[in-house]
């Protein structure tokens, strides 16, 4: 576990002011305003009745308990941020959602709980399918509906546009993890893959550019990313995980798994000043002192790519601020 980089906080330390530019510091306020996880709307979506028909629900952390009877795409409301990966997808005309990203009570308002959980979708004689779904939610936006199973990291794009240097990620959670990976595409049978999996939180802040063939690169200026290798079935208030900044991959706290982005399945995509979908390329680390230009913020109850994950795995949070 990472350890020399976290400590814990009392709310009344993260109420200082937001610095750098204006537009970053409403994307502070506007992460961190809804970050208390207690406004919810809810989509119900009928699915098709050729795989049963049942009214299901679509959740996002804005509003105030908002009920919507819809089949139409999302679309985030004015000032949210925010997406969870609840979906609506409509494939060869079939409309079917996922929902891996729950409101539940706590004390006086809510939290998030965030499940990886198998999909099943079974019609006799036409359909036989096991997804494994991975709960998240993140800064950015998802493409819907969705219409295929294809390049699942184009369908998502990470982070915002961002200028400043924040000190730290602060939130409260619980942990139910470590159960086995189980790979679910859909196309072929669920298999036991033999080795536990983990949530994972990161927050990167790198600088982006655009090359002349439309290609987009980056550095990674810093990093906050944390992986919950321990199940934790209390509350932890005021977890704080400091951003560092510049390469730290010398660093006696630096895994793996916190290395530039550089595997497609799971790098992180953006569309260029053409309209295309591309590869951020994160060609290395920038200096400790440089200035990034781009914010992703991303909590995952799987640290696996796309349709693996621990079925059981569970991460709850609450009172999610950048300071």
């Amino acid at each position: 576990m990472q350890t020399l980089s976290v400590s814990f906080v009392s709310a009344q330390e993260t109420d200082a002011s937001c610095g750098g530019a204006a537009v970053s510091c409403d994307i502070v306020k506007a992460v961190n305003e809804y970050g208390t996880l207690d406004r919810w709307s809810v989509r119900e979506v009928k699915e098709s009745g050729i795989i049963g028909g049942k009214v299901s629900q679509l959740f996002e952390f804005y509003g105030d308990q908002e009920v919507v009877r819809t089949r139409e795409p999302y679309v985030a409301p004015e000032g949210y941020l925010w997406r969870t990966n609840n979906v609506l997808a409509v494939v060869a005309g079939v409309t079917k959602t996922s929902n891996t990203v729950y409101p539940e009570k706590r004390g006086d308002g809510y939290c998030a709980r965030l499940e990886t959980h198998m999909e099943s979708v079974k019609v006799m004689g036409m359909i036989n399918m096991d997804v494994t779904c991975q709960g998240a939610f993140f800064i950015g936006s998802l493409e819907e509906p969705i219409r295929d199973t294809k390049a699942p990291m184009t369908k998502v794009m990470y982070g915002v546009p961002f200028e400043g240097r924040p000190s730290a990620l602060v939130f409260d959670y619980k942990a139910d993890v470590g159960h086995e990976v189980i790979r679910g595409t859909g196309f072929s049978p669920k298999k036991e893959m033999g080795y536990p999996d983990y949530p994972m939180v990161f927050m990167m802040l790198q600088k982006r550019w655009e090359e002349a063939d439309g290609s987009v690169h980056a550095l990674r200026v810093g990093s906050a990313i944390y992986r919950f290798d321990e199940s934790v079935p209390e509350w932890v208030d005021g977890f704080r995980l400091d951003v560092a900044y510049g390469d730290i991959t010398g660093e006696p706290f630096y895994r793996d798994y916190m290395g530039l982005k550089t595997d497609p399945e799971t790098a992180f995509y953006t569309v260029n000043s053409e309209g295309k979908k591309v590869l951020v390329e994160e060609d290395g680390w920038a200096s400790a002192d440089d200035e990034p230009n781009w914010l992703i913020l991303t909590f995952l109850a799987s640290s696996q790519p796309a349709f693996y994950g621990g079925v059981g795995n569970i991460l709850w949070l609450d009172n999610i601020r950048i300071e």
